[in-house]
Formats: structure tokens, sequence, C-alpha cells
């Protein structure tokens, strides 16, 4: 990983102001040659691209141009240039395209600092639990996040919900180890109930809901990849093509068994590797039978990717726990 897990979530809570998200978008892009030199910036039209309004796009400006990074010129705005170089202004229509800024991510993060906080929770102990046992300092995360000890519980709660911590009365806060036995035992109730909700779900899944989850699998296969659209195309299949099966006692336990996920993200986070072909094509055959109306034949495709995932989860399992611990933030302790 180019950063620790410390270093990232506590930069990007640091960075959370939006004209600071806006101005190291642009920096970044510009110091990387994707903008055009002598391109026209304008704070109208930055801020259609941004989603926000002109406030911290003229505040990003203003930083990007006291480093030197775009310059004033006779017209109106900023144009990609260094103070005084002889550059001729570009007028072309400001979009993520003439930007250089991926069509689909988010540009701008604007969840509340709760959302955040629980988001990076979520990612350091669900990384974490695969290397040990761990005990999670409630105060010490406060602080690391500059947020609220109250905060930091409700998350902390949400994700006991998710069946990543677990708390006793009175006790602290603990995640990990997670094992090969967890693993398997986990994948044995999924392959149990999640059929049974998909034939339940089947009949109430609009098709365009479908045809928009076999399009994410085409981009993951054409190399489109990221850990993002991973996981999206995980929760296509396991969270969301089972909502509505309408049994939410059914539903709330497959979500407390989604984490052998984890370990498929680290592997991948750590490794670098392709994406696995089979597992796409498995997905493909299920959404398939779905559209097709087949609901018997896609449980049943359903349950056998779950029987052959396992297997895959299992062996990654194993390449993970040779390679070294990351550096994890302070307010995780290491019990075992």
């Amino acid at each position: 990983m180019e950063k620790t897990i410390a270093e990232k979530n506590s930069g990007e809570m640091r960075a959370g102001a939006r004209y600071e998200m806006i101005r190291q978008v642009l920096d970044e892009a510009i110091q990387a040659g994707a903008v055009p030199a002598g391109l026209v910036l304008l704070e109208g039209p930055l801020a259609e691209v941004f989603g926000t309004s002109r406030v911290p796009v003229r505040k990003a400006l203003g930083l990007l141009h006291e480093k030197g990074v775009i310059a004033r010129f006779e017209g109106r705005g900023f144009i990609v240039a260094a103070e005084g170089q002889n550059v001729e202004p570009q007028r072309l229509p400001l979009n993520r395209s003439v930007l250089g800024l991926c069509q689909r991510d988010e540009l701008v993060d604007t969840r509340s600092a709760g959302e955040k906080v629980l988001g990076y929770l979520q990612e350091t102990l669900s990384t974490c639990m695969v290397f040990g046992h761990y005990q999670v300092n409630e105060s010490a995360a406060a602080e690391f996040y500059s947020v609220s000890r109250s905060i930091i519980r409700e998350s902390l709660m949400r994700l006991r919900d998710r069946g990543l911590v677990e708390k006793e009365s009175y006790a602290q806060w603990l995640v990990g180890p997670l094992t090969a036995r967890e693993i398997t035992d986990h994948y044995e109730i999924r392959a149990s109930l999640e059929p049974i909700a998909l034939c339940k779900a089947a009949p109430y899944l609009p098709r365009q809901l479908l045809l928009d989850n076999l399009d994410r699998l085409a981009q993951l296969e054409q190399g489109d990849f990221s850990l993002a659209a991973l996981e999206r195309v995980e929760e296509d299949l396991h969270i969301h093509c089972l909502e509505p099966s309408g049994n939410k006692a059914m539903l709330a336990v497959l979500r407390q068994s989604q984490s052998p996920l984890i370990v498929t993200r680290i592997f991948y986070d750590m490794l670098g590797v392709k994406v696995d072909a089979v597992m796409l094509n498995e997905h493909r055959m299920v959404l398939q039978m779905l559209l097709q109306g087949a609901y018997d034949s896609a449980a049943l495709g359903l349950r056998d990717h779950l029987n052959r995932a396992q297997a895959r989860t299992l062996q990654r399992l194993k390449v993970i726990s040779v390679l070294p611990e990351p550096e994890l933030p302070p307010y995780l302790l290491r019990l075992s």
C-alpha cells in the first residue's frame, strides 16, 4: 500500500474542507499533465463539475494561484500556466474529460464527519482483523479523527451490527481475528440462505438494475479496476439483489456474514493482481439467469458460486497470512 492506513485516514480527515479537496484534485491533474496548458479556468463551470457552489472553487483557485500552478491573464478567470509564461489561452468547455478526471468517481466528499469516520473505521478494522486480535480504544480513536467519543461509539455500534467488532457490557471493543474456521462458517450461512433470499427477491428485481449490474461487471472485466468497483460488484449480487426478498431477519443475518469479502479486498489491495475472471463469469451467469426468469437456476448458480468463492477465499487468506502486517492507527492495541 502506498500509504499506511493511519496516514491516509488522518490525512483525509484533515483535508475535509471542500475547497481543499477541489484544490488537491485540480493540482494533481495539472501536475500530471492531464490538463491542457493555457486552459481557462472559470468558477461557474468548475462549480458545476464539482457539484458545489462557487465559493470553495474560488478559494481553491486562489490557493493554486498562490502556489504558481495557474496564472492570471487579460481575460476572466485563470489559465493553466506559470505566472509570466507566454501561453495562448484555450477556452474549452470545462468538463471531466478536459480536466483529465475519472468520469465516475465522486470528486468531492460531501459526507458528514460521522459518515467519514464510519468509513475509515470500517476499512481499518476490516483490515486488521485479518492479521490478529485487537482492542479498540474509543478515546484514542476520537483524538485520532478529531471527533467526539460519541461519534466513535455510534460508528462502532453500527459496525457491531455488521459483525466487524464485538463488545460486552462495560467491556472493551474487540476486533478479529478472522480465521479459516470463521470464514467457513460464514460461507455455510450464506450458501444456505442467499439462494433462498434470491428466489424470494427475484420476481421483484427491476430489469434495469440487473442490466446495470452486468454493465459494472463488464467494466471490471475490461480492466477498469478499483477496490470500490470490486466491492460494488460484490454488493450488487450479494446485497442489493437480495433486498426485495422482504425477510428482514434473514437479510440481517446475511449482512453479518459478509466478513469473507474483507479477505478479497485486502488480497487485491496488497498484491495488486488482476481481478478474477472466473468470479466475474459466475456473477454474470446468475444475473443472466435472473434476466431470463430462470429463478431456480439462478439460485443454484449462486450456491455454486458461493461454494467456489469459499475455496478461493481460504486460499487468499493463506497468502495474506505471510504478508507483513500493515502499519495501523494508534487507537488499535494488538492482543494476539
